[in-house]
């Protein structure tokens, strides 16, 4: 057999299996669709492109080769691969599993409302959904790891594209026995002197938390970094100091507990921008805008301190 010449086409891998399943070049013509001539012509220049022969035909016998009975059900795994290609393609981009990076003290708080939200209007999308520090998040967005993340805002690649989803308020969390425990506001001059409590600088609360310590005379702790919002909450509830919570973690998590007092600020409104980002080029903008909607759909439900932006 001569060596490849071209590339083989899908079209010459339905005409293989038809000649399979037909039993012969005749009755795979007429699987196909086709008259038999080109058919045949098909058949041998898939042979030319593979260099090797499919079927064996003479004196009116015909049976596939060994490596054509292979070909064959490879081509059917194949044409099958591309047909849901094809079905995918038919229903969309929200259709198949999509891949969310989130922040660790936004997923567990939003996500299961989202994840119902979507499932409900849009149950052929799916979302594998992995939590991380907003430093990782931005740098495996762009490495590929995510297709998309809900981050903090704004991020710093230009390789990246994002819409504003949310605004979160952040609340002051004091002990209960606290001197400002009474009151449900706080002024920032009530931050002088105080000890505060943060998350480590791999989060980005940790830079407005140091903002607001540097603009007020409070003090950071350097020594009490915490891991988590549980255990910035756990410290602040034995007297170690205060701390800034957001919104989502407060509904879900703090009112109505009784271990720690949360205040809101009494003018300006503290708050962080939360919005999701995908690398810029992505055919995916309608998924991400199917997310964006319910994300916004959850927020809006009167969740207290959020804000959805348009």
């Amino acid at each position: 057999m001569q060596g490849r010449s071209q590339d083989i086409t899908l079209r010459q891998l339905r005409y293989l299996v038809a000649l399979k399943g037909g039993g012969g070049f005749r009755k795979g013509a007429d699987l196909a669709g086709i008259s038999q001539p080109s058919f045949s012509a098909q058949i041998k220049l898939l042979e030319q492109t593979l260099g090797v022969r499919v079927a064996e035909r003479g004196n009116g016998s015909f049976a596939m080769t060994p490596i054509g009975r292979e070909l064959v059900a490879n081509a059917v795994d194949i044409l099958d691969r591309v047909d849901g290609l094809v079905k995918m393609s038919e229903s969309g981009p929200l259709t198949g599993v999509l891949r969310l990076g989130v922040k660790a003290t936004l997923g567990p708080y939003l996500m299961p409302g989202v994840v119902r939200q979507l499932h409900k209007t849009h149950p052929s999308l799916r979302l594998f959904v992995r939590e991380g520090p907003p430093v990782d998040l931005e740098r495996e967005l762009t490495d590929g790891l995510h297709d998309v993340v809900l981050a903090q805002l704004p991020l710093g690649s230009a390789d990246v594209q994002s819409i504003r989803l949310f605004r979160e308020g952040l609340f002051l969390a004091v002990a209960t026995d606290h001197p400002l425990a009474g009151r449900e506001t706080f002024e920032p001059s009530d931050l002088s002197g105080l000890d505060v409590l943060s998350l480590s600088p791999r989060y980005h609360l940790h830079d407005q938390v140091l903002r607001l310590c540097e603009e007020n005379g409070a003090r950071l702790r350097r020594d009490y970094e915490g891991t988590s919002l549980d255990a910035l909450r756990q410290m602040v509830g034995m007297g170690l100091g205060v701390t800034f919570l957001p919104a989502l973690y407060v509904n879900s998590e703090v009112r109505g507990a009784g271990d720690v007092a949360v205040l809101k600020p009494k003018r300006s409104q503290l708050a962080r921008s939360v919005g999701l980002a995908w690398r810029r080029g992505s055919s995916l903008t309608e998924a991400y805008e199917a997310i964006a909607e319910s994300v916004r759909s959850v927020v809006g439900g009167g969740t207290w301190g959020v804000t959805p932006e348009a």
